[in-house]
């Protein structure tokens, strides 16, 4: 099992002597210590690292705390993590003051902002669709640096974390849509893939980035016909490549979107975060031609919606019915799978956080690891992504001129 870095591919069979040859004098430390809190935003119930993970953390020298029940909807007792070497914190109160790095998985929820300490490194998700300015606020009175799953990238372009939940999500999508046109779910009782002598189902996806070729991968294999629209004709040249051309492919303008919503039984939006929406792509006129029982699947939810219908839902309630269409708009799709998406989770975190072990100051880790300084939402009193603060309007400043001062 490999895990890519800035440094390298790090090959964790080889044992901890391969880990030290890709990290820097222990002398070179900062003696990290790391809290994974319990999650609290409504129905997520991943961790942001398996018990596995902390093992790996632990024998490298960083100090891991625990909450109590942290991985209890994944099935990771307290003891588990204990035997792997963490500390188990009875209280979230317990918890915050023993570390300098927090890691968890949706962002703080307003019940949690006082627990976090001044100068405290903070890593989780954003969710840019439904980010908070108070929250924003309070990270930076508190002088948090603040880096996001969605932001963190390699020098390629890549969004690695984005993308790990991304293939789980785009697989989840239609995995979702066969369920909801179900009859007894108020669909309209079409089996997606078909059978011999009966036609399937047409799924049209929104984005031709990881969620949809993992939505249209999984889509195909159950015999459904899909279409996939995108902006950029270049990811649509990969797309038909990639399919052999199983699959139909289309510019993403009202023409063709009002033309495959008349005959679509599920459309899922699989924007890529990158990708900044002044207006729904799918408006509420177009979502009307869509067929009674169909289906929508907003995946870009937590960054923005895709259609002009679409609202936030949970995993509890997951869907509502507007114009006789099915939508389900939860932001936190994988969490369905919440054993799953931790495994990944930890999978994709890792090699970054034991990257924080190697330098002294929060200063040199960013300016040594290209990934963890592109993740950096928030540093020394600033936003150092201009999305974020256009959203919450607040000071806005270049995290390399920020660290060229430091």
């Amino acid at each position: 099992m490999g895990y890519s870095s800035d440094f390298g591919t790090i090959e964790f069979e080889l044992g901890v002597k391969t880990l030290e040859r890709w990290l820097l004098k222990p002398e070179k430390t900062m003696n990290i210590a790391i809290a994974i809190p319990k999650e609290r935003a409504q129905d997520e119930r991943r961790v942001a690292i398996s018990p596995a993970g902390v093992q790996i953390l632990s024998e490298q020298g960083i100090r891991v705390v625990v909450e109590s029940n942290a991985g209890h909807f994944c099935n990771f007792p307290d003891n588990d993590y204990a035997e792997a070497g963490a500390i188990i914190a009875a209280s979230p109160e317990e918890l915050y003051p023993q570390a300098n790095v927090i890691v968890k998985v949706s962002p703080p929820q307003p019940e949690e902002l006082h627990l976090l300490l001044p100068g405290q490194m903070l890593i989780s998700a954003v969710h840019l669709g439904t980010v908070s300015r108070q929250m924003i606020r309070t990270l930076i009175d508190k002088n948090i640096t603040a880096l996001g799953f969605e932001f963190i990238e390699t020098r390629d372009g890549e969004l690695p974390i984005v993308r790990t939940l991304s293939e789980i999500a785009g697989s989840l999508a239609i995995q979702t849509a066969a369920k909801y046109l179900e009859t007894g779910y108020g669909g309209s009782g079409i089996l997606l893939g078909g059978i011999a002598g009966v036609p399937p189902a047409h799924v049209t996806i929104i984005g031709a980035g990881t969620v949809g070729l993992f939505a249209a991968q999984d889509a195909l294999g159950l015999g459904a016909q899909v279409t996939v629209i995108d902006k950029e004709i270049n990811r649509l040249r990969r797309f038909e490549a990639f399919f052999n051309r199983h699959l139909v492919t289309a510019i993403a303008n009202e023409h063709y979107i009002s033309q495959l919503a008349k005959i679509s039984d599920v459309m899922i939006g699989a924007l890529s975060p990158k990708l900044k929406l002044g207006k729904p792509l799918v408006s509420e006129q177009v979502v009307k031609m869509m067929k009674p029982g169909s289906v929508i699947i907003d995946v870009s939810i937590d960054q923005g919606a895709c259609f002009g219908t679409s609202r936030h839902t949970t995993h509890t309630n997951p869907i509502y019915v507007k114009h006789g269409v099915t939508h389900y708009c939860v932001p936190n799709i994988p969490s369905a799978v919440a054993k799953t998406a931790t495994f990944a989770l930890t999978n994709t975190l890792l090699p970054f956080l034991l990257k924080l072990n190697a330098y002294q100051t929060i200063p040199e880790i960013l300016w040594n690891s290209h990934s963890l300084r592109k993740g950096a939402y928030l540093y020394k009193g600033y936003v150092t992504k201009k999305i974020l603060a256009e959203l919450t309007d607040l000071p806005f400043r270049e995290i390399d001129m920020l660290l060229a001062t430091a």
